[in-house]
């Protein structure tokens, strides 16, 4: 066997072995959350990030939304929490917020809920919204209280977008995309 055949073949064998070795990294991941989650699902958006404030601010979101692929026709069928806190000098407070909608296209997630829990009145079962971009380098995120007028509620699914950066180091959202089944006739 010549040289450039034995160097072909070489690569040709690492290649599939390194993805047989990512199709079971995979599998055994994706396994796991689609067997809590109802089969395979058809959006996802979890991870958690700090947003960035000069002034020290801490500020955090974290997600675990999901949509089953027998609802893909049907982003309020989402499931799932989501949960944002904002502190500094030790005044502050948090909320826990049950999905009631999710939609993704792209690497950018729309997620609404009703606040289940929170120690801040103004929370307090009210629909809120946040949209994310995944974009792999730095995160972004955007949060419907920033634009709310008097008792208006909030539609599902509804959110400004993601005007705001995370910070450096802390971003680690994952938007799985959602695919829309469309009729042939």
């Amino acid at each position: 066997m010549n040289r450039r055949t034995r160097i072909v073949s070489l690569t040709a064998a690492l290649l599939i072995c390194a993805g047989a070795a990512g199709s079971a990294t995979a599998s055994a991941d994706g396994g796991e959350s689609a067997a809590r989650h109802g089969g395979r699902e058809a959006a996802a958006l979890t991870g958690t990030a700090k947003l960035y404030r000069p002034a020290g601010d801490d500020i955090t979101f974290s997600f675990d939304a999901h949509l089953a692929a027998k609802d893909t026709m049907d982003p309020r069928a989402a499931t799932g929490t989501f949960r944002f806190s904002h502190y500094k000098d030790g005044q502050g407070g948090y909320a826990v917020a049950k999905v009631d909608c999710l939609t993704t296209g792209g690497k950018v997630a729309v997620v609404t809920g009703v606040v289940i829990e929170t120690d801040v009145d103004e929370f307090r079962n009210e629909r809120v919204g946040i949209s994310v971009h995944d974009d792999g380098k730095r995160d972004r995120l955007g949060y419907s209280w920033i634009t709310k007028e008097g008792d208006a509620e909030l539609p599902p699914c509804m959110s400004p977008a993601p005007f705001e950066k995370v910070k450096a180091g802390t971003g680690d959202f994952r938007v799985l995309p959602w695919k829309l089944e469309y009729p042939t006739e």
